[in-house]
């Protein structure tokens, strides 16, 4: 375990470069730099099921999946670990999580997170009317996703970044949080979940997309930006490094072939994360409680389609992780 840690699995082994040879990488301290297109391709939910975590791993080897985030408590985190032992190339960040499953900490330590079932209780809505009347121990937060990211750590994986699973992270009081414990694990990126309006619409192509349901992600993801207006500076101060733009939110569940090709034809210059959920149904994923079922496999199929892996590379678009940010910042 000690050796892993020491050839940094999973982390961009970027000590061994030269700064110059990072800039030539990522395009420059925090990825900006004229005539430069840098695209993280960040699927979440690593260790959800093993459908979604060989999918996930399959994205990457057969696609342009860059980057995972890895629940420490998920059903299938084991076997996320292995497959991320086994794929090298693969950044993985902590998917820093309050809404589903068991803590990691014993529950009886972080009463203000759990039901009366030791479990979390309830997603980012609900969490956020508890913060509003003040039910949410900060310091049982803070305590808890130590402990997630410890788990993670001593399963020998060096983490990239660390995000929120359903962007937890963005809530009031939290993002400090999550900038803190980074820190202190020496973790250099983070996600700030703030979805550049041009990259939602033009990732909004598609027959095939349920108008509703992006309408009424959008409306999150307007909500996310006014939560996350501050962030960026707030992690620059931190000296944790950001992507320069991100995008994903309005699309969970609805991404099309046609808006992932428009996405990458109008790339900016810079830095930009696509949110993903690729993986393969299974029954797991059947019986847990995530409305993203059959989307995950639909996902998968645009990931590794031949098409959008040839326009990534017409496009003169450097695929990168976290680990390249946080190294050249």
């Amino acid at each position: 375990m000690l050796e892993l840690r020491r050839k940094a699995v999973n982390g961009t082994d970027a000590s061994r470069r030269t700064k110059s040879q990072l800039v030539l990488r990522t395009g420059g301290p925090g990825g900006k730099v004229r005539n430069v297109k840098n695209l993280i391709v960040n699927a979440d939910d690593l260790g959800w099921t093993e459908g979604v975590n060989r999918g996930i791993t399959d994205a990457h080897r057969n696609g342009i999946v860059t980057s995972t985030s890895l629940l420490a408590n998920g059903a299938a985190f084991q076997s996320g670990v292995e497959l991320a032992r086994s794929t090298p190339g693969l950044g993985v960040g902590v998917h820093l999580n309050l809404s589903d499953g068991p803590p990691v900490a014993p529950p009886e330590t972080v009463t203000s997170l759990v039901n009366f079932s030791g479990e979390f209780a309830g997603g980012p809505e609900s969490l956020l009317l508890r913060i509003a009347r003040r039910d949410v121990t900060y310091g049982e937060v803070e305590q808890e996703w130590d402990a997630q990211v410890e788990k993670v750590c001593e399963a020998g994986i060096e983490p990239t970044h660390v995000d929120g699973h359903k962007h937890v992270h963005m809530l009031p009081g939290l993002f400090e949080i999550a900038l803190r414990v980074a820190k202190r694990h020496g973790i250099g990126a983070i996600r700030v979940a703030h979805e550049t309006s041009s990259l939602r619409a033009a990732l909004s192509a598609g027959d095939e997309i349920r108008t509703s349901v992006v309408l009424k992600q959008g409306v999150q993801a307007r909500g996310l930006k006014l939560l996350a207006r501050d962030a960026g500076e707030l992690a620059q101060h931190s000296g944790i490094a950001v992507a320069d733009y991100f995008c994903g939110i309005a699309q969970t569940g609805e991404l099309t072939k046609e808006g992932v090709a428009r996405l990458l034809r109008a790339l900016p210059e810079g830095t930009t994360e696509l949110m993903c959920h690729p993986g393969y149904v299974d029954h797991d994923l059947r019986t847990t409680a995530t409305r993203l079922q059959s989307s995950r496999q639909m996902e998968l199929e645009i990931l590794t389609n031949v098409d959008i892996r040839k326009l990534v590379a017409s496009e003169s678009i450097r695929l990168i992780d976290y680990g390249s940010v946080a190294n050249a910042a």
